[in-house]
């Protein structure tokens, strides 16, 4: 990746090409743990961007590596060229991690979005985002996420980490696809798309799906 990028091609192509070559599903390294792949077929590849890009100080304008971690790239690619960079295998678990978890959560928020409407008028106190998972997934949050844990054999607490979000978000999109009719399904994602659009948050390389 450093060769090619001395030798004069552009540092984002050679960074993709990278991925496309990595085979590490999760490491350790400088002290921060890093999964790229969850629930063994949802790829984070900003995460690995962002790990390969400590790789490449001096070699990348400091301005466009932080544009990329808020998922602004320095090139805009079509999804073919997207795909062909990183391979078909990557991209498959790419789209993965991007209609089961960004997508997700975004349809979390457009529900709870629609809650807080109708409710803002209403003295009492509510919980716009139990009400929301509970419009989407027909229980609320604490009862979902002991399930999950359970389920994966991991501790129950309080408290959640951004990885076992990052996972319990995925879940949930799992969860969703099996418990709810496909119209329903179909409806679902439009409307959190709809939102990501509103946020100019998709990214080109989905532009196929």
């Amino acid at each position: 990746m450093k060769q090619a990028i001395e030798e004069g091609k552009h540092w984002y192509i050679a960074l993709l090409e990278a991925i496309g070559l990595w085979v590490t599903p999760e490491e350790d390294f400088d002290g921060k743990h890093y999964q790229y792949l969850l629930a063994g077929e949802a790829f984070d590849w900003l995460l690995l961007a962002e790990r390969l890009c400590l790789e490449l100080e001096g070699l990348v304008p400091e301005e466009e590596r932080i544009d990329l971690m808020f998922g602004k790239p320095p090139i805009n690619l079509s999804s073919t060229q997207f795909k062909e960079l990183i391979g078909n295998k990557k991209y498959s678990a790419f789209l993965n991690y991007f209609y089961g978890i960004t997508v997700e959560q975004a349809l979390q928020l457009a529900v709870e979005i629609e809650v807080d409407k109708e409710e803002y008028t209403k003295v009492r106190r509510h919980n716009s985002r139990d009400k929301a998972l509970q419009r989407i997934y027909g229980s609320d949050e604490m009862d979902l996420l002991n399930r999950f844990r359970q389920k994966k054999g991991y501790t129950q607490g309080d408290t959640i980490m951004i990885r076992e979000l990052d996972e319990f978000t995925y879940w949930l999109f799992k969860y969703r696809f099996a418990n709810s009719d496909s119209a329903r399904v179909a409806s679902d994602t439009r409307k959190a798309l709809k939102l990501l659009e509103e946020w100019h948050a998709l990214p080109d390389s989905t532009d196929e799906g």
